[in-house]
C-alpha cells in the first residue's frame, strides 16, 4: 500500500472486500495516527486499520435529515442496514426501550441520530434525555458492538479563535446541554461499549426538514421568488457542513469502528449575507435581500470557526463539498416549480 506522511491508505469500492462497482475511495488504515506537537491531543482512534463492513448497522432516527443520508451512504457500502423510525420504536413510549433491543444483536453498530431538535425548552430537553435513557437501557440488556452517536458543536463555549475537539465543552444553549449530556450518559452507563460522537456544524443539503436560517431556508426562498431576510445585516459567520458529508463522516466512523470524538465541519466560515446572495444568485431573477433590524445579541458572538485538521487527517480521502458545490447540489435536486 501506498504511504504519505507515515500514513497507510487502503483503497475499496462497494461492498469492500473486492467488488469495485462503488466509487473508489481511500480511508486511513492506520488505528492511531500521530499529530505533530502542539496540535490537538484529542483523537478519533480507529479500531480497524484497513475498513470493514459492520455485520450489520441498525439506525435510529433513519426517516431524519442525517439518519437518512447516513442510512443511504451504509447500504451503498454493501453493509446490511435496517433502518428505524419512531413508527418502529418510539423512544418515548412506553414499550420504546424494549422494541429497539429487539433489533440488537452482539454484531451491531447502532448509530443514534433520533432527537427532538433544535431544544428550544427545559420539557425537550428533558423528553431528550428520556429517549437516550431508552437508548441505554435497550444497550445495556441486550449489547452492541460499537455505538455511533450523532451529537453537536454546540455542545462546545464560544470562542474567538478556532474550536477543536480539545476545545472546552460549556454549551451555553439547552440545544447543546442536551446533546453533552447524552454523550455523557453514553460514557457513563455504557462503558465497554466502543463510542464514536460525531459533532457536526449546521448542516445543509436537500431534504433538510427544518428549514433553518442560513443555507436551507434561504435557497427554498429564493427558488419561490420570496425575498431572503436577514438577521440584522447577516454578518455573522459561521461554517456549514453539506448532508452528504456528514453522512460520509458517519459511514467512516462504522467501516473503521472509530472511537473517540470528531467534529463534522469544513474549516471556512461564511457569512449569512454571503450566503444570501448565493442562494439568490442561482434563480433568476435573484430575489431581494432584506437587511432587518437585530434583536438580542448576535449568538455565538458574530463568529464559530473551526479547526478541521483532525478530519482531515483521520480521513485524508474525505472530499468535502464547497459551499458553492452543495448550494449546486441542492439546485439539482429540487423539484421544479
Amino acid at each position: 500500500m501506498p504511504s504519505t506522511d507515515g500514513i497507510a491508505f487502503f483503497t475499496y469500492g462497494r461492498g469492500v472486500a473486492g467488488r469495485a462497482t462503488g466509487r473508489a475511495v481511500r480511508l486511513a488504515a492506520q488505528a492511531s495516527l500521530t499529530l505533530p506537537r502542539g496540535t490537538i491531543a484529542v483523537m478519533l482512534t480507529l479500531q480497524w486499520p484497513s475498513p470493514r463492513l459492520p455485520a450489520r448497522v441498525v439506525v435510529m432516527g433513519a426517516g431524519g435529515f442525517v439518519g437518512h443520508a447516513s442510512a443511504t451512504q451504509l447500504a451503498s457500502t454493501g453493509a446490511p442496514v435496517v433502518r428505524l423510525t419512531r413508527a418502529e420504536v418510539d423512544l418515548l413510549g412506553p414499550g420504546g426501550s424494549a422494541a429497539l433491543r429487539s433489533h440488537l444483536t452482539p454484531d451491531t453498530t447502532l448509530v443514534v441520530t433520533s432527537a427532538l431538535a433544535p431544544v428550544k425548552n427545559t420539557s425537550m430537553l428533558l423528553d431528550n434525555l428520556r429517549m437516550m435513557q431508552a437508548v441505554i437501557e435497550a444497550v445495556q440488556a441486550s449489547p452492541v458492538a460499537h455505538v455511533i452517536y450523532i451529537s453537536s458543536d454546540a455542545v462546545y463555549a464560544d470562542s474567538a479563535g478556532l474550536l477543536t475537539e480539545a476545545s472546552s465543552a460549556e454549551p451555553a444553549s439547552l440545544h447543546g446541554v442536551m446533546h453533552l449530556a447524552r454523550e455523557v450518559m453514553l460514557r457513563n452507563e455504557l462503558p465497554g461499549v466502543p463510542l464514536a460522537c460525531v459533532r457536526p456544524t449546521l448542516i445543509f443539503g436537500p431534504g433538510d426538514p427544518h428549514n433553518g436560517y442560513g443555507p436551507n431556508r434561504f435557497m427554498r426562498l429564493a427558488q419561490a421568488g420570496e425575498r431572503i431576510v436577514l438577521f440584522g445585516q447577516g454578518e455573522e459567520r459561521r461554517d456549514h457542513i453539506f448532508i452528504d458529508d456528514v453522512a460520509a463522516i458517519v459511514t467512516r466512523c462504522a467501516l473503521h469502528r472509530a472511537t473517540g470524538i470528531i467534529n463534522a465541519v469544513t474549516g471556512v466560515v461564511t457569512s449569512f449575507r454571503t450566503i444570501a446572495e448565493m442562494a439568490a444568485a442561482r434563480y433568476s431573477p435573484p430575489v431581494p435581500i432584506v437587511d432587518t433590524p437585530r434583536v438580542g445579541a448576535m449568538p455565538h458572538n458574530g463568529y464559530r470557526a473551526f479547526d478541521a485538521s483532525l478530519l482531515a487527517r483521520v480521513f485524508p480521502d474525505l472530499q468535502l463539498a464547497t459551499l458553492a458545490e452543495g448550494l449546486d447540489r441542492v439546485v439539482a435536486a429540487a423539484p421544479r416549480v
